[in-house]
């Protein structure tokens, strides 16, 4: 059973046909899919599957904390399920690819205290923009 899917029952989620299979569609290392990406995915293994079971339960995934959107210049939001675990993102200027990194340190002790102007700080959201090697080797 997946990481997600056990974090999901972990919770009490009543796990049906079509819960079941977007959360087995969004496990593993490094799965920033759209919604559309999903549904294309999830048709593969349920085919009665609607897009808009697809899209309500990403919702509700994301609500839960379970799963998190990314959304990265403009384009169509991605769903990750490393929700639990600290992260940042590499993300391809030209293809839209997207990687998980852990650097080593917290990027809070980066922000000194004069440059917080009083704010709590809940968290931070860092993402590193390039190329990918796929399209380096293009351009």
């Amino acid at each position: 059973m997946s990481d997600l899917l056990e974090r999901l029952r972990g919770r009490g989620w009543r796990m049906t046909a079509q819960r079941r299979v977007v959360a087995e569609v969004l496990d593993g290392d490094h799965v920033h899919l759209t919604a559309d990406e999903v549904h294309a995915a999830a048709v593969e293994r349920l085919p009665e599957i609607s897009r808009a079971t697809v899209y309500n339960t990403l919702g509700e995934m994301v609500t839960l904390g379970e799963v998190m959107e990314v959304a990265t210049d403009g384009r169509a939001k991605r769903y990750d399920p490393n929700a639990h675990r600290p992260h940042q993102h590499l993300v391809c200027g030209k293809c839209g690819a997207i990687r998980d990194v852990h650097p080593a340190g917290n990027p809070l002790a980066d922000l000194p205290d004069t440059e917080r102007f009083g704010f709590t700080i809940s968290g931070v959201e860092v993402t590193y923009r390039g190329l990918c090697p796929n399209c380096a080797a293009s351009a």
